[in-house]
Formats: C-alpha cells, sequence, structure tokens
C-alpha cells in the first residue's frame, strides 16, 4: 500500500517518521508535514487532517511511534531476560539512543510540552512511556509496586533525558553515567525499603502482646 492510498489513520505515523529531519529547521508546523507530505507523493490537505490539533497531534504521534520502536528493540536485544538494573538502563539507552538523530526534535517537543495547556498530556505521555518500558522489561506487577515502579521510572527517564539534551560528550558517555547514578540512587531507596519492611516483620504484634499482658496462658 503507498501512503496516498492509506486511511488518516494509516498515514500520520509514516508522515511523521518522514518529517523528522525536517523539525530541526522548519519545529513542528504544517510546514514540515506537508514537506514530508510532497515527498511521499501525498496531498498536503491530507496532510493537514493527520493533525488537527497541529504541533501536539505530530509530537503526540511521535511518542507513540518511539513508544512502538522502543518495545520492538527491547524485544528484539532480550532485555527482559537481564537483571532488573539492566533491564531499565538498556530500556532508558535504547530510548535515547533511537531519538540520537533527532535531538533539536526532542528538544523542541519538550518547549511545547512545557507549555500550561499542555502539562496534563505531557505527564500521562510520560506515564504512559515508563509503562511501556516496564511491560517490555518484563514486568507483570498489578499492585502498588506496578505505579510505584512507574512513577519511579518516570523521574530517572525525564531526568536523564533532560540531561542527555546538553550532553555533548563522546556516545554519550556522560549521559550514560548520570543515568549509572539514577539508578543506583533509586536501588538503594529500594533496599532501604526492603529493609524496613523486613524490620517491621520482627516486630512483634501489639495486639498480640496485650493480649498476653491480660491473658498470659494466650
Amino acid at each position: 500500500m503507498t501512503p496516498s492510498e492509506m486511511t488518516l489513520d494509516e498515514l500520520r505515523p509514516v508522515l511523521v517518521r518522514e518529517m523528522l529531519p525536517d523539525i530541526a529547521f522548519d519545529g513542528w508546523t504544517i510546514r514540515a508535514a506537508e514537506a514530508a507530505a510532497e515527498r511521499l507523493g501525498v496531498p498536503a490537505e491530507r496532510a493537514r487532517l493527520c493533525f488537527p490539533r497541529r504541533e501536539r497531534d505530530m509530537i503526540e504521534g511521535w511518542v507513540e511511534l518511539s513508544d512502538a520502536d522502543m518495545v520492538e528493540a527491547m524485544a528484539r536485544e532480550g532485555v527482559a531476560d537481564m537483571k532488573i538494573r539492566d533491564r531499565i538502563r538498556r530500556g532508558v539507552e535504547i530510548r535515547l539512543e533511537q531519538a540520537a538523530p533527532y535531538r533539536e526534535a526532542v528538544r523542541e517537543a519538550l518547549k511545547i510540552l512545557g507549555r500550561p495547556q499542555n502539562a496534563a498530556y505531557a505527564a500521562r505521555s510520560l506515564w504512559r512511556t515508563a509503562d511501556r518500558m516496564w511491560r517490555a522489561a518484563g514486568d507483570t506487577a498489578t499492585d502498588l509496586n506496578h505505579y510505584t515502579k512507574r512513577a519511579t521510572l518516570s523521574g530517572v527517564y525525564s531526568s536523564t533525558l533532560i540531561y542527555w539534551l546538553q550532553d555533548d560528550s563522546e556516545e554519550f558517555a556522560e549521559t550514560r553515567a548520570f543515568l549509572d547514578r539514577r539508578i543506583d540512587d533509586v536501588m538503594k531507596i529500594e533496599k532501604a525499603k526492603a529493609e524496613i519492611r523486613k524490620a517491621r516483620g520482627n516486630l512483634p504484634n501489639p495486639i498480640r502482646f496485650l493480649g498476653r499482658l491480660r491473658y498470659p496462658g494466650v
């Protein structure tokens, strides 16, 4: 099927991928979408119909595309079979490696998502990316742990992304070191929480203790 034969839903991710190299020059604009459409042999009007909310729809389409690419790459590398720390490290690395050719597009997208009217979507988008990364890493938690894992990963990924945008070191070595430090911090917190839970489990039951005071034979 050629792009000109696709439905709008089918065409949208194709257009987004095609327009990425232009974002550094034209930004997340209809102009960039129309240029991509022209290269694909698609009428400009159909490009405009793909993005009724303009830049918001373009960025949303890119996030969806990036999530799908990330999940596919994590499955291909067998990330779910790694140690837990390595799963998360590799998941974040894959996401950044895939975005590396389009750093300016990321930068422009974050500026737009930083606007007050986009705050709710930005938060949902970050959570969804963290959720998909965890699922691709083999996580099946459904209890409170499900939410704490995603909240923690959202913080690790977002802070690493900001650091990465300013990193000019070779092969982003400084970003990788930053990511390792963030994961170390998380692991320390998780270890401390586990020790607290263990200590609580070893404490005497106060109700049972009071019962023994009243009924020594209990």
